[in-house]
């Protein structure tokens, strides 16, 4: 089955996102949210990521629309469509500097809306359809790693932990450190579950190398590593079950 694409409106205007959501959903979308704030668009992200990001410039709050643009591409990359009513040079180069897919200036129609969107979500599925070489092997008890133009052969049991960083994933191992270019969720889908587990948005950790748990964090070799609510159940249950 052909997955909708989610779209995630951030309008400071409620009427306007209202419409804008209306008309997103006729249009056989999924409206992933409605928000007005910049730091309640960074909340839900960390939780739910959408495929695409409307993004109004003018918002409520502290953080205007690039701001908080430039906030989420912190920890998360996710195509972004701004909606301005500014057609001033200095914000459309702000804005520029996140590296937006389009702008829909406002007031705008339906007609707009629809094309636009349409065309990005094509650009986006044409880059999906370009595969690149596999980053990662997985056999039965290792991983083969695209490291310095060649695969590199890594034990699961001498993994530690993974970290990432936006479009990368840092293995680390009581050797050293792999950095791959891959998102920390492509290794997540690799590697074996019974094994590997999420405890917060930037990190994976080798369960059998945990050497202490708290309510807040983890250790493994006196690295802290944050422990995210969300995760944190997951975890515990898994640990239960060894």
């Amino acid at each position: 089955m052909k997955k909708t694409t989610s779209i995630l409106i951030v309008e400071d205007d409620m009427i306007i996102g209202a419409n804008i959501s209306l008309q997103l959903t006729n249009l056989g979308y999924e409206v992933d949210g409605l928000l007005s704030r910049g730091e309640d668009a960074l909340v839900h992200i960390r939780e739910n990521t959408p495929d695409i990001l409307l993004m109004d410039i003018n918002l409520k709050g502290k953080m205007n629309g690039i701001e908080t643009a430039r906030a989420i591409q912190a920890f998360q990359n996710i195509p972004i469509i701004y909606l301005t009513a500014n057609s001033d040079e200095a914000t459309f180069n702000k804005a520029k500097e996140t590296h937006p897919r389009a702008f829909i200036t406002k007031p705008f129609n339906k007609l707009n809306l629809q094309r636009t969107i349409a065309l990005v979500v094509e650009e986006m599925g044409e880059k999906k359809s370009i595969t690149p070489p596999n980053d990662v092997e997985v056999l039965q008890d290792r991983i083969f790693v695209r490291h310095n133009g060649k695969m590199e052969k890594l034990l699961l049991q001498d993994i530690l932990y993974i970290e990432a960083n936006r479009n990368y994933a840092t293995i680390v191992t009581l050797k050293g450190k792999l950095v791959l270019s891959c998102t920390l969720k492509t290794m997540e889908e690799n590697l074996p579950k019974a094994s590997f587990i999420r405890v917060h948005r930037s990190y994976m950790v080798n369960i059998a190398k945990l050497d202490v748990v708290t309510d807040h964090h983890i250790e493994i070799k006196r690295k802290v590593i944050p422990l995210s609510k969300t995760h944190k159940e997951l975890l515990m249950n898994r640990l239960h079950t060894i």
